[in-house]
């Protein structure tokens, strides 16, 4: 979804000379072609020969094998970048490849929807929304400008974080939501529960909300909960003993505020 917005956006706007385009299903292949004016590249490594710019936006777990079939092909000098939502054990994996003349920037649009699948994608899915991008200390400033421009024309506002401070802060916005709504929904919609199709009928928007975000793909989350766990489990430790007190007033009848004003 997000790699189709940004095709959408690619092309709406009219950014490349070419566009070179690689994913390992058949159906998406097909619906590229007909709904894209892309190349679209049977093989991996053809897709970033000629690329100034490389965008991986696919689960974390395949980024290895994704670098291992493209890292003799990237263009020398040339932008590499991704939209994944956990930088620091991707940078890791990206470091011990030791790309030579690759400027490695990590991008983080932060912009979606629960959908998923290139028919998903909207070309103004950038508008207005923050894209953190990440690089180390010796990073090219100038290829970081170029990089900063590119999301800027998309629509997106640009700040720039280091690795650990993405990961730490995407925890407590994006991560620790997600794993409280799966949570939520699977408490709410009990299987065994003889209420379900009632919670079901009359949930309200607070519940809505929260399964629109639990049908995010899941995949992409085990993913991203598997890379980012030391910072998940922190913040969800700290969620578990704030829930523990309001429970404990609940029990004891405090006349405590449960609300932040």
């Amino acid at each position: 979804m997000i790699g189709s917005s940004i095709l959408r956006a690619v092309e709406e706007k009219k950014l490349a000379s070419e566009v070179s385009v690689f994913d390992k299903s058949n159906r998406v292949n097909d619906y590229l072609k007909k709904n894209f004016s892309v190349s679209v590249c049977s093989n991996i490594s053809d897709t970033v020969k000629n690329s100034d710019l490389t965008i991986i936006a696919s689960p974390l777990s395949s980024y290895k094998e994704i670098l291992l079939s493209i890292k003799s092909d990237l263009k020398k000098n040339s932008i590499l970048t991704d939209t994944g939502s956990a930088k620091k054990e991707i940078n890791k994996i990206i470091n011990n490849f030791n790309l030579k003349n690759i400027h490695w920037i990590a991008s983080h649009p932060i912009a979606g929807t629960e959908y998923s699948g290139p028919e998903a994608g909207i070309s103004n899915l950038f508008n207005n929304r923050w894209c953190i991008l990440s690089a180390d200390e010796q990073g090219n400033k100038d290829k970081i400008s170029v990089l900063e421009k590119f999301w800027s024309t998309l629509g997106s506002k640009t700040k720039f974080m280091s690795f650990e401070d993405h990961d730490y802060v995407l925890s407590l916005t994006s991560h620790l939501p997600h794993a409280v709504a799966y949570s939520i929904v699977k408490t709410a919609i009990n299987n065994e529960d003889k209420f379900k199709n009632d919670v079901i009928q009359y949930s309200a928007g607070g519940l809505r909300d929260f399964t629109r975000i639990a049908a995010s793909d899941p995949l992409m989350w085990k993913d991203i909960f598997i890379d980012n766990s030391d910072n998940i489990l922190k913040v969800l430790d700290n969620y578990s003993k704030n829930l523990d007190e309001i429970k404990s007033a609940i029990k004891n009848k405090a006349s405590r505020n449960f609300f932040i004003n």
